[in-house]
């Protein structure tokens, strides 16, 4: 008689990780989740709460020639943990591998990705979600804009917010880019995606309403389906159009005049633009039910 050994099914569909933090708590997959220009976002899972993370990994040399980059980098990584509200990506944990040179960060993983994608899969979608939705975008920027010292995002768009899609939980996140202003409230460095940058971030002179700006852009997009400015066929197009107060041609394609208003106020001149803590009160959003048990 002949006996063929198997391996256990177990065995056979445990993946293996192919990085495992100092701590031994964090194990890193191959799989990629996400990659920016100094970024790359990887599966993980968290051995200790039995739960999937995401792996941030930035590659130090590429910033290894400028110091003041990476200070910034390290002081960035170092205010997200201190950051706690249920509408900003949580990060759990950073430290630096020298062996590999680069800077790595555990944060928590939204079930749905991104809201670019989900919105793109799931072209059905109320009105009343998409102002909910919106209504959570603006609790994160109020949390972000009132904490001490004044954190500007500064690249807000609909792939840097992400969404829980089982509980319609969503959360800022890349905070990659946020720069913290502290008192006087003003930043002046040109960063960001240029369709959803406000005209004064091209003056590299701001406040925190760049970010309500952007906000505007990506409620635009959430209606529309479509990425402001896309009849511009490059950059120096867009920079054109928006330094100069050119609504995109998406904006022609909303027809209920109350989603067209409120968009507007949050396109509006830096000094006629609203905070975000606002646009939370503003009549947009009555007759929206939502949890008010955030942390602030």
């Amino acid at each position: 008689m002949h006996l063929c050994w198997k391996m256990p099914a177990m065995e056979l569909d445990s993946e293996a990780f192919v990085e495992v933090d100092p701590s031994g708590r964090y194990g890193r997959y191959s799989e990629l989740l996400g990659s920016g220009a100094v970024k790359r976002v990887y599966r993980a899972f968290d051995q200790e709460e039995g739960i999937e993370v995401a792996w941030n990994q930035v590659k130090l040399r590429n910033f290894c020639h400028d110091q003041s980059m990476m200070e910034r980098l390290y002081s960035e990584v170092k205010l997200l943990t201190s950051l706690k509200n249920n509408n900003i990506i949580t990060l759990f944990r950073e430290w630096r591998d020298t062996e590999r040179n680069t800077l790595n960060f555990i944060t928590e993983v939204c079930t749905s990705g991104n809201l670019r994608d989900y919105r793109k899969k799931h072209k059905q979608v109320s009105m009343q979600a998409l102002k909910k939705w919106s209504w959570q975008i603006l609790k994160g920027l109020d949390y972000l804009h009132r904490h001490e010292p004044c954190i500007i995002h500064r690249d807000l768009n609909c792939s840097n917010v992400f969404i829980n899609g089982n509980i319609g939980q969503v959360k800022i996140g890349d905070l990659g880019l946020a720069a913290i202003v502290g008192k006087s409230h003003c930043a002046h460095s040109i960063l960001g995606t240029p369709e959803f940058m406000a005209p004064e971030l091209y003056e590299e002179d701001y406040t925190e309403l760049v970010d309500i700006y952007s906000f505007g852009m990506c409620l635009l997009e959430m209606v529309t389906l479509e990425l402001p400015y896309s009849e511009c066929d490059n950059i120096a197009r867009i920079y054109k159009k928006v330094t100069s107060g050119i609504r995109p041609d998406a904006m022609n394609k909303l027809k209920d005049p109350e989603v067209k208003a409120f968009i507007e106020k949050c396109l509006a001149h830096p000094r006629d633009r609203p905070s975000a803590a606002d646009l939370l009160h503003d009549s947009f959003f009555h007759g929206i039910s939502h949890d008010d048990d955030d942390e602030n």
